[in-house]
């Protein structure tokens, strides 16, 4: 994706995480409120979904390359705020539709395949494409690049928790 249109993106759309409220927003992968955090952001482009990331120098695993920890961060966060946004496409829903309850994901399950190293200190670009949606599960394939070149690929197996269950875990977190 070029510039221009990474931009017209951004600067269109509200990403997904800012939609959770702040008892939501701490994860250290898309939460606003971490500010030690990566703060990813995601957006819709088309039937897929997208998010940018450009790794530091302290996200090193030897010289010159991202470690994967970084990767299955990016590729966890990124698939549940597209698990989101894929259920609220589905339902017919806005992801500010205080119609009904909010969908909130938790990861079920990820996989991460690392097919090559991933160069450490340019953007890499994530892109979410649904896979499945059954029930509360939704399935999101998420494919990373770098500079274009294909270097990782996960599943993301995301579950929509109850309201009253993300409730009892922050009750019960202290």
């Amino acid at each position: 994706m070029n510039a221009k249109q990474k931009a017209a993106i951004i600067a269109n759309q509200k990403p997904f995480q800012d939609y959770y409220p702040d008892h939501l927003a701490h994860c250290y992968g898309c939460g606003r409120l971490n500010e030690h955090g990566h703060h990813l952001k995601s957006y819709w482009d088309d039937d897929e979904t997208v998010a940018w990331f450009t790794p530091q120098p302290y996200h090193i695993a030897i010289p010159g390359f991202v470690y994967g920890g970084l990767i299955a961060s990016l590729i966890d966060c990124h698939g549940t705020g597209s698990a989101a946004a894929f259920a609220y496409r589905a339902a017919g829903r806005a992801m500010d539709d205080d119609d009904g309850p909010a969908y909130r994901f938790l990861t079920a399950s990820l996989h991460v395949d690392y097919l090559k190293p991933t160069p450490l200190g340019v953007e890499l670009e994530l892109r979410g494409r649904l896979a499945e949606i059954k029930g509360r599960k939704v399935v999101v394939d998420i494919d990373l690049y770098a500079r274009g070149e294909h270097c990782a690929k996960g599943r993301v197996v995301a579950v929509q928790a109850p309201p009253s269950y993300i409730a009892n875990l922050v009750v019960n977190s202290g």
